[in-house]
């Protein structure tokens, strides 16, 4: 009721005090964007199982985790724009309910086929998220926003963590399509909520998706720090998703001889890692972005090293995977602060860019991480996380072009 009072208000009136959004609708939002994330991260832990069932290889596995990682690159592209031109709870609403559809789809699949293209769709459909935080932007004012947005980032980031644990203890015991069952209903059951706790948000410009996806393009023509931002984004998620894909089949063959539930249980492992983030982004804020880059990029080469020289022991892999959550969430916060001083009238479309190109390297990643598995073993997947790191740190040392 506060935030409808506020909206209400014609420019005549003035505020006894500024409006403050609810903690309650804060709490929603955070946590609505950590169910809706998990999505496209429970399938990792189960590809073993996926794989036994439809009798894929590992590429053909790994081709799955892809093409679910090009559908949310997708979402990013036709979805995201759509926010600054429509009622942005209609919007969201909408977005979930189909998601809920994907899922049901996604858990019904008779072959592969199917399940490829539900894949798309329940990847496409995650990108809701990046609807929902800068519909958290909108709807905080001023003196809260920043408060607001790492509150819901933070849910966000639950989210990736916790999806893996959950779908690898349910899918050993219950079967991986009861994972995407549970997933659908809980699609419902956060639509009901957005849609009845929600303010509405209405569109402050009336531009086609045509126009701002062309605005986008003259965004990146223009801005060096975002092309090279976006493209040590890609070689991150890259290296990082070629490890996720493999790790179930990793877990599967000697020394370990584990399921799902300790493929899954890595992901709170992660949370370690991941933790440590705002570390580097104290350093982002004293010795600039772009070094925290490079203190990224070193720690991510050290995590591949790690795991493959001790990766035949649990230690050494826990320990490999809390730095490289470390590296990539810091690499990650601290290319989102170069991106977002770029230009403060396009913070959306900046981050659509950045977030396609993000994902598109996940996708790459889960698939060649899969035939380098294939080809190579571990020590192959190890080494494309390494090499995935190299051109980024290319990018990083040469001297930065003006903006």
């Amino acid at each position: 009721p506060g935030i409808q009072a506020f909206s209400s208000m014609t420019l005549q009136e003035t505020p006894a005090a500024p409006t403050v959004l609810p903690t309650r609708t804060i709490w929603l939002m955070a946590i609505s964007v950590g169910v809706i994330v998990a999505n496209i991260y429970y399938v990792q832990p189960l590809l073993a199982a996926v794989a036994r069932e439809f009798h894929l290889t590992v590429a053909g596995a790994g081709a799955i985790a892809m093409l679910m990682q090009v559908g949310t690159a997708l979402g990013m592209l036709f979805f995201v724009p759509l926010g600054d031109t429509h009622e942005r709870r209609a919007l969201v609403t909408r977005l979930v309910l189909a998601s809920s559809l994907a899922l049901a789809l996604f858990a019904l699949a008779p072959n592969v086929w199917w399940l490829g293209a539900a894949g798309v769709v329940v990847g496409a459909l995650g990108a809701t998220v990046h609807v929902i935080v800068p519909f958290a932007a909108h709807l905080a004012p001023e003196q809260q926003r920043g408060r607001v947005l790492g509150f819901v980032f933070s849910g966000l980031l639950f989210g990736i963590l916790l999806a893996r644990a959950f779908s690898g203890f349910v899918g050993a015991h219950l079967g991986w399509r009861a994972v995407f069952w549970i997933a659908s209903a809980m699609m419902l059951a956060v639509a009901a909520l957005l849609r009845t706790q929600l303010p509405r948000s209405e569109p402050e410009v009336d531009l086609s998706w045509t126009q701002l996806v062309r605005s986008a393009a003259g965004l990146v023509r223009r801005h060096y720090t975002l092309r090279e931002a976006s493209l040590q984004g890609a070689l991150f998620f890259a290296g990082f998703s070629a490890f996720w894909t493999t790790l179930a089949f990793r877990l599967e063959t000697p020394p370990f001889h584990y399921g799902s539930t300790v493929a899954g249980l890595f992901g709170l492992v992660g949370a370690a890692g991941a933790a440590g983030a705002p570390i580097v982004g104290h350093c982002a804020d004293k010795r600039g972005p772009r070094v925290a880059v490079l203190l990224a990029l070193i720690v991510a080469m050290i995590a591949f090293l790690v795991m493959g020289f001790a990766g035949a022991t649990i230690m050494g892999l826990v320990v490999g995977v809390v730095i490289l959550d470390l590296a990539v969430q810091s690499g990650h916060v601290a290319n989102q602060t170069r991106i977002y001083a770029l230009d403060a009238g396009a913070r959306s479309r900046i981050n659509m860019v950045y977030m396609v190109c993000y994902f598109v390297g996940g996708a790459l990643g889960s698939y060649v991480g899969a035939l380098a598995w294939h080809a190579a073993g571990w020590w192959g997947v190890c080494g494309l996380g390494l090499a995935a790191m190299l051109p980024g740190m290319a990018l990083v040392l040469r001297r930065e072009p003006p903006a």
